[in-house]
């Protein structure tokens, strides 16, 4: 198995579902040292205190100051975004010169499905492009549709029924929230991921072969 170059994690974010597995990826092989930046916050959040208690160190920043995150960033070989681009773009974009005066090797914007961008409204290219003229290497990571939210895709368990409006033999890219928290730490180890992006798939699967597997395990039969 391939030794990460990296010794410094740090993630931006953290605090909600998926991010909260990211790092408990990272704290649970053991190989880093994992700082957390959050924003200031007048209530205490629970995933921030599990992190905590696991050996992660908390730092509390303001997004719109550069001398803070840079400070903040001092240190750090990797520099994870668990913010989400769509939602907050403009503190997206505000870690990148801050990682690149803090002297980060690494930059992992944030875990994302790959799905075909809109040129009128999706502003992932603009960001993509803002990444790689930055001078900073950079990882990104795409993933399928949650295995956990596949029951979201038109499932309606209580009535014993699907209602689906895509082809259900189209097969479906799925992970769980554990692998592609595994695969981040990974592409840390693996001299490929690089100035590259990578697209992780724990399953491929249609609508009708999670139907089948439902069926099977729970012994009920879904109508579509």
């Amino acid at each position: 198995m391939s030794i990460s170059q990296f010794k410094t994690v740090t993630i931006a974010g953290g605090t909600n579902k998926v991010d909260h597995i990211i790092a408990e990826a990272f704290l649970d092989d053991g190989s880093y040292q994992i700082k957390i930046l959050r924003r200031k916050s007048k209530n205490d959040n629970k995933m921030a205190k599990s992190l905590a208690s696991k050996g992660a160190e908390i730092v509390y920043v303001d997004y719109n100051e550069n001398y803070n995150l840079v400070k903040a960033l001092k240190g750090t070989d990797v520099l994870i975004s668990a913010l989400n681009v769509d939602l907050d773009g403009a503190t997206y974009c505000n870690t990148q010169a801050p990682a690149k005066d803090a002297s980060v090797k690494r930059f992992i914007p944030s875990v994302k499905m790959k799905v075909k961008a809109n040129p009128l409204t999706d502003n992932k290219k603009e960001f993509r492009d803002s990444v790689e003229k930055s001078g900073l290497e950079y990882t990104y990571i795409y993933f399928g549709l949650l295995q956990e939210h596949i029951l979201r895709c038109g499932f309606d368990i209580k009535e014993e029924k699907a209602t689906f409006y895509d082809d259900v033999s189209k097969k479906i890219p799925t992970t769980s929230f554990s692998d592609f928290g595994k695969y981040t730490v990974e592409s840390l180890k693996t001299p490929e991921a690089r100035n590259s992006e990578i697209t992780v798939a724990g399953a491929n699967m249609s609508l009708n072969e999670y139907i089948d597997i439902f069926e099977k395990v729970s012994g009920e039969y879904i109508f579509i």
